[in-house]
């Protein structure tokens, strides 16, 4: 059987590509390839180029391929891309998540991982928020990212799917192995900004608001490795094929660093100070977002290996070094 992985020229999908292949799975991807790279994708792993909305061409890739489980990425996930174009952020995250299901279920396809997100929460404090917290998001992004669970669960008692959606809370780092790694030109992900900067790839960076009721007055959010995020999925994979009900889980490393306390981590990685400045709070921005993730870990049997802010930020910092030399050499 055939895993496909939508979105999987991405960021966080290239590293599932990774991880299923190193497990010893097949697997197919589909990726416009709008903000992925073809070259992110394992040469082990067939590529599609097509849109998840593209009824024929997903049944027809579930159909040669014996596809027996989908793990969905493909979307849009920058908090105020999607306030100033909600309408967008609906038509990519939650419509065409829609059609995909729907193919899903028409297809035969037993098993669904959807990738959602900590923004289902809102601003939900400087405690840990377990699955059963009050969802309040404060973005379209949130929002777009909520109606598609809500879509899965009503899908999975009217037919014969099960699925699981995993809450992510802040993705950052590389593969280990420098395989893939963050690459998009103009990411917003606070880790790959700073890095960046760092590096001298931007001139300076901003800190978005230090009035918040935390600490030290910024953000704060659960940085989880990517590494650690793929292995979750895995593991998700495998407890719906032995029969597991379908299931909505954080991940999370259930603890939150600030936004100076990651940059101050970026500056010992790197061992030069370099410019960050502070501005104005962005709209969506949530004070503090942390995981209570107890239910991944007794459900998936998920053991986090890389929970450490500074070895994500050295993970990022290597990866942001080898894509220097690999748009060097393109150029």
């Amino acid at each position: 059987m055939t895993v496909l992985v939508t979105g999987g020229a991405g960021y966080i999908g290239s590293h599932m590509v990774w991880e299923l292949l190193d497990a010893g799975e097949s697997v197919v991807v589909l990726d416009r390839l709008s903000t992925g790279f073809e070259w992110a994708v394992a040469p082990e792993a067939k590529l599609v180029v097509g849109d998840v909305a593209d009824r024929d061409l997903v049944g027809r890739i579930i159909r040669e391929n014996k596809v027996d489980a989908i793990i969905h990425f493909a979307g849009s996930i920058v908090v105020p891309e999607s306030v100033a174009d909600p309408l967008g952020y609906y038509e990519n995250n939650t419509c065409k998540t829609r059609t995909l299901i729907e193919t899903a279920v028409r297809e035969g396809v037993p098993h669904f991982i959807f990738s959602s997100t900590a923004a289902v929460y809102g601003g939900a404090g400087l405690e840990p928020v377990r699955e059963d917290a009050r969802l309040a998001p404060e973005s379209p992004y949130g929002l777009s990212k909520l109606m598609s669970e809500w879509m899965l669960r009503d899908a999975a008692l009217a037919h014969d799917i099960r699925y699981t959606a995993l809450r992510y809370f802040n993705v950052a780092g590389a593969d280990p192995k420098g395989r893939t790694g963050q690459s998009t030109p103009g990411a917003t992900h606070l880790i790959k900004v700073a890095c960046e900067t760092a590096l001298g790839k931007r001139p300076f960076m901003q800190v978005f608001g230090n009035d918040y009721p935390t600490p030290d007055g910024t953000c704060m959010r659960d940085y989880i490795h990517v590494s650690d995020l793929a292995a979750a999925h895995r593991l998700a994979l495998q407890r719906l094929r032995d029969g597991g009900n379908s299931l909505v889980a954080n991940c999370g490393y259930s603890h939150g660093y600030s936004v100076l306390e990651v940059i101050d981590s970026v500056r010992r990685a790197f061992g030069h100070d370099f410019d960050v400045r502070m501005g104005d709070r962005r709209p969506g921005d949530a004070a503090a977002v942390v995981a209570n993730s107890e239910l991944a870990r007794k459900e998936l049997g998920w053991t986090p290996k890389r929970d450490d802010l500074d070895l994500i930020v050295n993970d990022a910092l290597a990866w942001e070094r080898i894509l220097t030399t690999k748009n060097s050499a393109r150029n």
